[in-house]
């Protein structure tokens, strides 16, 4: 049997909500996985009503072109739910609209009834959001607040399809301990809720890969008194580029920089997720007017940025922010760096031919001079380029 990748162990939700410590058991120590991982589905495009609709501003902008070619892109759209007075009372969210015709509205010829296609984001926060009884409907806004008119009801043309179902994660090559090799061993059914780690090649936890119930095992091929497991998941599934950045890891946290540049944009995306879960929490932060040297040869993509940002300021496998958001609250303080300090980026030309140039509909990334402005927003950090 080969050194063991994962851990499992045993699993309470409500003690791990309620901040508990010392409840998770180690159950299992397992050589390997299949079925693990998965990168996420697109999200789904559904096509919707705007009841009633009196357009303005780039939504009617956008059904002209519609009308002339079919189709127009809108962008961001957003619907400010509004109570019997006029006011709003809750805001819901599309993107990547687009605009695919209109017709005028069966109960007031002087309106349009729009038809649109766009994306739920992940974080909007209505499933349906239905305006509260003798609403008006809804006042309809692009970035930045910028008027699009009103519309009086939301429709949509057909419910989304189920998500697929998927396979569980087989846990391969399991050395069963504790309360777990006593419910195989007496035939008990109900396995219960576990969690799995990765760990690195001495053992040491790396990052937590997935949760879910324990439904079945069978005797396993990698070894004397080893089995196999199922492990339903409930939890997000580890992308698909994982495995190449735990590898990375396999040795413990990277001591020599630029490990990441090895992995592609999704595998830099999760490099950074695992920084953040071996981030050190606690250490003072190096004091205002520091100067950090940034490598910047291998910044071609804006995750790229991130995990050479980490890796200046927090030393190889470092983190400071993954996005705009996140580096933002990091120059708050209490990262690694106190603000405001010097960032020298050494071959800084890489990321201005890189960053930014890939077209998006919705959300592009920032472009190498967005990122300098801010970088650079209330003097946090003075920029270099080299």
């Amino acid at each position: 049997m080969g050194a063991p990748k994962y851990v499992l162990l045993s699993y309470d939700r409500e003690a791990e909500f309620e901040g508990e410590e010392g409840y998770e058991e180690t159950w299992a120590l397992c050589e390997d996985v299949t079925d693990l991982f998965a990168d996420p589905p697109p999200p789904a495009r559904e096509t919707y009503e705007l009841l009633g609709c009196a357009p303005e501003g780039a939504l009617r902008q956008a059904l002209a072109h519609a009308r002339a070619t079919g189709s127009a892109p809108l962008g961001e759209l957003t619907l400010e739910i509004l109570d019997r007075t006029g006011a709003a009372v809750g805001e819901w969210y599309l993107e990547d609209v687009r605009v695919l015709g209109d017709r005028p509205s069966n109960r007031d010829l002087t309106l349009r009834d729009v038809t649109i296609e766009g994306t739920e984001p992940d974080n909007t926060p209505y499933d349906d959001p239905t305006c509260p009884p003798m609403s008006p409907g809804y006042r309809l806004a692009g970035p930045e607040g910028a008027p699009y008119g009103t519309c009086r009801a939301l429709a949509r043309t057909h419910e989304p399809a189920d998500d697929p179902m998927e396979p569980p994660a087989r846990l391969l090559g399991c050395t069963p301990r504790g309360a777990l090799k006593a419910a195989l061993d007496s035939g008990e059914e109900d396995l219960g809720h576990a969690k799995l780690l990765r760990v690195d090649s001495a053992g040491r936890p790396v990052q937590a890969a997935a949760e879910g119930e324990l439904r079945a095992w069978i005797p396993s091929a990698r070894g004397p008194g080893t089995v196999d497991l199922t492990l339903d998941l409930w939890s997000e599934r580890p992308p698909l580029a994982a495995p190449e950045v735990w590898e990375q890891w396999d040795e413990g946290r990277p001591t020599t920089p630029n490990r990441w540049a090895r992995c592609g944009t999704e595998g830099r995306r999760f490099w950074l997720r695992t920084a953040l879960d071996n981030h050190e929490h606690g250490r003072p932060d190096r004091p205002p007017g520091t100067t950090y040297h940034l490598d910047g040869r291998h910044v071609t993509d804006l995750p790229g940025f991130f995990c050479a940002l980490g890796e200046t300021v927090n030393g190889p496998g470092g983190y400071f922010g993954w996005g705009l958001d996140a580096l933002n609250d990091c120059l708050l303080g209490r990262w690694g760096a106190a603000p405001p300090f010097t960032l020298v980026w050494h071959d800084s030309e890489v990321a201005r031919r890189c960053l930014g140039v890939t077209p998006h509909a919705v959300r592009r990334p920032p472009a190498f001079e967005e990122l300098l402005a801010f970088l650079s927003e209330r003097d946090r950090v003075d920029v270099r380029l080299a």
